[in-house]
């Protein structure tokens, strides 16, 4: 009666008006709606096989929203094929991963790997670091330029001069998360992440004080990224130390 009651009230025009208005509505609805939609993943592609990776680590390998799952587009194949199996055979700990990889063969991992290297999605903007500017500059000290007095090479000196990572298997440093970096920095001083030996990784955590990793965590997530942000050829860098994963194959 009311629905009745009120169209009686209203003018053809005034109505017709109305209907338009309430038409051009449901259209703007409908289309915002199929928008939100994510777009269908077509069968036995690599895109499908991954989507539980995808979950967390963003569409494309671009990175979790929460700060912690990181960016996997554009790394080295071998760096990721190489986080894959240590996963999987137990070197670094994190059970989710383990437990979606178990089972899973070589081939298949390195399939995995190859489809996310080959990703390049834009880098977002790098979130300010609210730390002292004291922090910062500890944090560019070390990534720059290391501290011989206590045998810490430079990031820069495996990572390359862009920190943008050394083929085949180094990866970049920036564009990361700094919770992310703190943890996985973390995680190697305590010896839950490891890598194949050498693992001149767990030679630099080690001497690494929880200062050092808080402000190279800050620096390094605050630093803005200039494309093309690629990793450096194999063999352009003289490493400081012998690392396992270099060679690992």
């Amino acid at each position: 009666m009311l629905a009745l009651i009120s169209f009686r009230s209203v003018s053809l025009p005034r109505f017709g008006a109305i209907f338009s208005v309430l038409a051009a509505g449901v259209i703007v609805f409908a289309t915002s709606v199929a928008q939100a939609q994510p777009t269908a993943l077509r069968p036995d592609t690599m895109a499908a096989r991954v989507a539980a990776c995808t979950a967390c680590h963003g569409a494309q390998g671009r990175a979790g929203a929460d700060g912690y799952y990181p960016r996997l587009a554009g790394k080295p194949q071998e760096y990721l094929y190489h986080q894959l199996l240590n996963f999987r055979d137990g070197r670094r700990q994190y059970r989710p991963m383990s437990h979606l990889l178990a089972g899973l063969s070589d081939d298949y991992l390195r399939e995995m790997a190859a489809y996310f290297s080959q990703q390049h999605v834009p880098y977002p903007s790098p979130a300010r670091a609210d730390v002292s500017p004291a922090t910062l500059e500890a944090g560019r000290a070390l990534a720059l330029q290391g501290d011989a007095a206590r045998g810490l090479p430079a990031c820069a000196s495996c990572h390359g001069a862009a920190l943008s990572g050394l083929m085949p298997a180094i990866p970049g440093l920036l564009g990361l998360p700094r919770d992310y970096i703190g943890s996985q920095i973390g995680s190697w001083k305590t010896g839950l992440r490891r890598a194949a030996a050498p693992d001149c990784m767990a030679d630099i955590a080690d001497k690494l004080t929880p200062a050092d990793i808080g402000a190279l965590a800050a620096w390094l997530s605050s630093q803005p990224i200039t494309e093309p942000y690629a990793p450096e050829s194999a063999g352009s860098l003289r490493l400081p130390a012998e690392c396992g994963s270099q060679a690992q194959r």
